[in-house]
């Protein structure tokens, strides 16, 4: 039975939340709340509706005030924040310099163990001169430290918050946390007293549905009310006239990739690595999965970034069959009597737009000799694979950690292996760290992005992992949510503004 077929029966059902819950769905369950140790997209997009971070990014990935109302660096290894008065947390204690202090202490003096430690690792220490100023010594320059403490990333907690605060976190964002089952829900509700003006929307229920097929039939039937990039294209084209559903599409800054284990035997010569990219025809791909929704990536920063480098700059792998046997040939892996040469286990989440990705892969790879074996999961046991580095490779995606380059020193730094940092492959390149190093250490843009330029040109020469395409941001939502204008990070941010209206039954 075809899919728009199977949603065309489905008729309209009363829903069992009331009239003031939004129901949205996601594919899976929020490894930690807390955002000082929460690295999955769904901790980073629920977190950033209960924490507030120092600065926000707007459109077009500046950085903006937010709980940081003004900061100035009088020399290089010195930053003050000067931050709003009157911001409460959610259970009415004042957020104060104390509360960033720790916040920032907790991640760099043992108090948690957490992958985004290496984000503050240039951090000497931090002093609370008044209620309202924080400053921050440096061992070292590092530009990239105001971005790593931006919303999605960086959420401010109370002063003594340990490492299980994310099963109960107490912000001062827009939303508070109610209560949470694993792999079933998480529920929030506005805060009433949010300084930046409370949200419209009373309560949201995060529904976790990892199947995208029963999404699309729960949006159908109104019994959810909204996803964000969770179905497939097909399933979103099929639901476009759906009488009670709107669809709102657009640009993102959300880059899917693939990554390698670099020390796995079989994939550490890159020639290996570049015969992979070679026997993937991703335009293909974007046509059958995406419907030509997506463009194709060279590199992890979105398009148009400043640090992004041109095409014409890169190592350039278009769909090349014969180039990919050529690669293998010379990496010692002639063809068997049955064609093969070589294995490759790919890894992936229960994600319905990623299994689909990894059987035309399957199909792609076998003409170059490669027999492709996937193995599926759900997202928490998949996550805890490849942050152990139990994996030959995987696909996922990077959303809103990638507007800065300092994406590249997460990603692939040296000091960077889990569990400080995402460099889940283990590559280790001293050039790239030595790159790395000194485009952090420069306020000179112009010297920066000479630096990253170079730091994509080796990353593209390696491979250690495999930019795909960047997705277009598609929100599906019933007509009683209105307002909704998503982001081109893919976060959730639309909720602050969105509001309900008309009656919730269907």
């Amino acid at each position: 039975m075809g899919l728009v077929m199977l949603l065309a029966m489905v008729g309209c059902h009363g829903r069992v939340d009331d009239s003031r819950t939004v129901v949205m769905v996601i594919e899976s369950s929020p490894n930690n709340l807390d955002l000082r140790q929460g690295t999955d997209a769904q901790s980073e997009r629920l977190g950033g509706l209960i924490f507030d971070a120092l600065v926000k990014k707007d459109e077009h990935y500046n950085l903006q005030p937010w709980l940081a109302t003004r900061w100035e660096q009088p020399d290089a290894l010195t930053w003050v924040f000067h931050l709003r008065d009157g911001v409460r947390f959610q259970d009415g204690r004042p957020l104060g310099a104390e509360d960033v202090a720790w916040t920032i202490r907790s991640m760099t003096d043992g108090t948690l163990v957490t992958a985004k430690s290496g984000a503050f690792a240039a951090v000497d220490r931090v002093e609370v001169p008044d209620r309202l100023t924080v400053v921050v010594r440096m061992k070292r320059p590092n530009a990239g430290l105001l971005f790593n403490m931006s919303d999605g990333l960086f959420g401010v907690v109370p002063k003594g918050a340990g490492k299980d605060f994310g099963l109960h976190p107490v912000g001062s964002g827009p939303f508070r946390f109610v209560s949470a089952v694993q792999d079933k829900e998480v529920v929030m509700e506005r805060n009433p007293d949010y300084w930046a003006g409370p949200a419209k929307i009373e309560k949201v229920r995060f529904a976790i549905v990892p199947d995208a097929i029963t999404t699309a039939l729960e949006l159908k039937k109104g019994s959810a009310d909204v996803e964000s990039n969770v179905i497939t294209l097909d399933m979103v084209h099929a639901l476009r006239n759906a009488p009670n559903l709107v669809t709102e599409s657009g640009p993102s800054s959300i880059a899917i990739y693939a990554n390698f284990n670099v020390d796995d035997p079989v994939l550490k010569d890159k020639r290996v690595r570049q015969a992979v990219a070679c026997a993937m025809d991703r335009q293909a791909i974007i046509q059958a999965l995406w419907r030509g929704q997506a463009r194709p990536a060279e590199t992890l920063l979105p398009v148009g970034h400043w640090a992004a480098a041109g095409d014409d700059a890169l190592p350039q792998y278009p769909h090349d069959v014969e180039r990919a046997k050529a690669l293998l040939e010379a990496a010692g892996f002639p063809a068997g009597k049955d064609g093969v040469r070589l294995r490759i286990t790919l890894k992936t989440s229960t994600d319905e737009t990623t299994r689909l990705l990894a059987a035309i892969l399957q199909q792609q790879f076998r003409a170059a000799g490669i027999d492709l074996q996937i193995r599926s999961a759900e997202f928490g046991t998949f996550y805890a694979d490849i942050t152990k580095g139990t994996f030959q490779m995987y696909a996922l995606r990077w959303i809103g950690s990638n507007e800065d380059p300092d994406i590249f020193r997460y990603a692939y730094g040296s000091g960077s292996f889990p569990p400080k940092g995402g460099n889940r492959g283990r590559y280790s390149n001293a050039r790239l760290d030595a790159l790395l190093a000194e485009a952090s250490a420069s306020s000179d843009r112009a010297v920066r992005k000479k630096d990253y330029v170079e730091v994509q040109q080796i990353l593209a020469e390696e491979l250690p992992g495999i930019p795909l395409w960047y997705p277009n941001n598609e929100v599906v939502h019933t007509r009683r949510v209105v307002n909704v204008r998503p982001r081109a990070s893919g976060n959730f941010d639309f909720l602050r503004e969105a509001e309900v209206t008309g009656d919730a039954a269907r």
